[in-house]
């Protein structure tokens, strides 16, 4: 055709596909030219371009590892935050092939019996059943039912689990009765159907199938409840391929932070000893003489547990705590929906940069890392780990789940629960002030770096995460790569190619346009 160049196939490089606007290598997106200052990049700069497909989407790898000896299925790992990780975060967390890190804003034996609770825990027993006595009320019942969801509740002598199981109350011991202020020991059921400690899963099902029942209370050989079984929770819990288990005895994997005050070296222990897979020490800046001390610590007394530092956005940081011995780093300073410190600091590091250049430099060394922070969807995930992260972990992605701590609660018609950062006032009264405060322990002006809020209900986790991991592998067939090492390899070969978005292509890349839309997630 007269006025086109012909070119045979064979002879296009990669020189030839830029010229035709490819995209950029991550060498040219991240650093700069000779003499040019350096600009920052958030998730939202970023776009990955396209590749070639030549497998399905159910062919993506996910696995990745989240420190040198510990491999997930999938990539997430919850944030040890009061509103986000607690057991029943960790232990959902782990059945759906991730990990959750227990929060250290409470008791050191409280957390330690949290980490315990999980690495106990077994598919379909719930441990921590709500339990009521006798002198509750049918209206107690209801608010339960409202609140929580729960319309089964084990009666106990003091209402409490571990108190003698005297009663049961259903739905419909209660449908019926007009008066909220009548005792439960008017109404519940005493001729009860219970399963003996230490039955498994399987005995459990028949116990349910012969009695009809819908739940199964536990006790101990002094008639103590235990845990409960709950048929529809029976049902979901029979099969989690991907679950997160450790090699030795097939128990979930678990973690748990902790700070860098001395007194965290007995808290470590305690946690140690409940069987902890691996500690994230949690400080807002990792590079301080408190935090290399806290790790060789850790590691010179537990060598085989696993220890996260951090949190760094830059090689310098890295460096300090890969010489002193950590298993993997936490990346990410300012850049969390709740967190002010940037605004109020003037430090840190937009996280898209700050998750390459750390990833870059800590992989020299063997060491994986995990952005933390940033994360509002699955496209934040997958430019992430396309920039060189194993794990993401998130605060306010989870922090909307029916296993996060805190009860819902509405708003203008819109279901939420309560999110607040660890730099909040609110949660620094509780004991987070340890992550922003080293020398003064009797400093009396707080300055917080975070704020208090609320998040919109998200559902289950068993939903949630299994969307969380198709969105990725939906990505990653896009850009091209099967698994996370072939992203990565692409990443540093040059192969992997991104270009910067202007704002208002970031505007053209979302929801745009519309009168009004809904959007559903699944």
């Amino acid at each position: 055709m007269s006025g086109f160049e012909h070119i045979k196939v064979s002879e296009l490089d990669q020189a030839t596909l830029d010229e035709g606007g490819c995209g950029h290598s991550a060498t040219a997106v991240f650093h700069a030219a000779p003499g040019k200052a350096c600009v920052a990049y958030t998730y939202e700069d970023l776009i990955l371009m396209p590749g070639h497909i030549a497998f399905p989407v159910h062919e993506v790898n996910l696995e990745s590892h989240l420190t040198k000896k510990i491999i997930l299925k999938a990539p997430f790992v919850s944030s040890p935050m009061d509103t986000v990780t607690e057991q029943t975060m960790a232990i959902n967390m782990a059945l759906q092939g991730g990990i959750g890190i227990i929060h250290s804003n409470m008791s050191d034996d409280e957390q330690a019996s949290q980490v315990y609770a999980v690495k106990k825990y077994k598919n379909g027993f719930i441990n921590d059943p709500v339990c009521l006595s006798v002198n509750d009320t049918v209206g107690d019942v209801v608010r339960i039912k409202k609140t929580l969801g729960y319309s089964g509740i084990p009666i106990t002598e003091d209402g409490k689990l571990g108190s003698k199981l005297v009663g049961f109350v259903s739905a419909r011991d209660i449908d019926f009765v007009d008066d909220s202020t009548k005792k439960l020991s008017d109404v519940m059921t005493t001729s009860l159907t219970t399963g003996s400690e230490g039955c498994s899963l399987s005995e459990a099902n028949e116990i349910l199938q012969r009695s009809k029942k819908g739940k199964l209370p536990i006790v101990d050989a002094n008639g103590n409840l235990v845990s409960l079984i709950a048929r529809t929770d029976l049902h979901k819990a029979r099969d989690f391929p991907n679950a997160s288990r450790d090699h030795a005895n097939k128990q979930l994997l678990v973690g748990a932070s902790i700070g860098t005050r001395p007194a965290d070296k007995d808290r470590a222990r305690k946690l140690v000893e409940a069987g902890v897979d691996v500690i994230v020490i949690d400080s807002s800046q990792g590079d301080s003489i408190y935090q290399l001390d806290m790790v060789q610590h850790l590691k010179a007394t537990y060598p085989e547990l696993q220890v996260i530092g951090g949190n760094v956005v830059t090689c310098g940081q890295a460096l300090h705590l890969i010489e002193a011995g950590v298993d993997g780093l936490r990346v990410g300073m300012g850049i969390g929906s709740i967190c002010t410190t940037q605004e109020v600091c003037a430090v840190g590091r937009a996280q898209g940069s700050a998750v390459y250049h750390v990833a870059k430099f800590a992989r020299k060394f063997g060491i994986p890392i995990v952005a933390d922070g940033g994360i509002q969807s699955t496209g934040h995930i997958t430019k992430a780990l396309a920039c060189g992260a194993s794990c993401v972990m998130m605060g306010s992605m989870l922090a909307g789940t029916e296993e996060a701590p805190g009860d819902y609660f509405f708003q203008d018609g819109v279901r939420l629960k309560k999110y607040r950062g660890m730099g909040s006032i609110e949660a620094m009264s509780k004991g987070s002030d340890k992550r922003y405060v080293w020398g003064d322990d009797d400093i009396q002006v707080k300055v917080a770096q975070g704020v208090s809020g609320s998040v919109a209900d998200k559902g289950s986790l068993r939903r949630y995460i299994p969307y969380l991991c198709q969105g990725v592998r939906h990505g990653l067939q896009d850009a091209g790569v099967n698994s996370l090492d072939m992203a990565w390899e692409r990443l540093y070969n040059g192969k992997l190619r991104f270009e910067i978005r202007s704002p208002a292509a970031q505007k053209e890349g979302g929801v745009h346009s519309l009168h009004n839309y809904s959007k559903r997630l699944y």
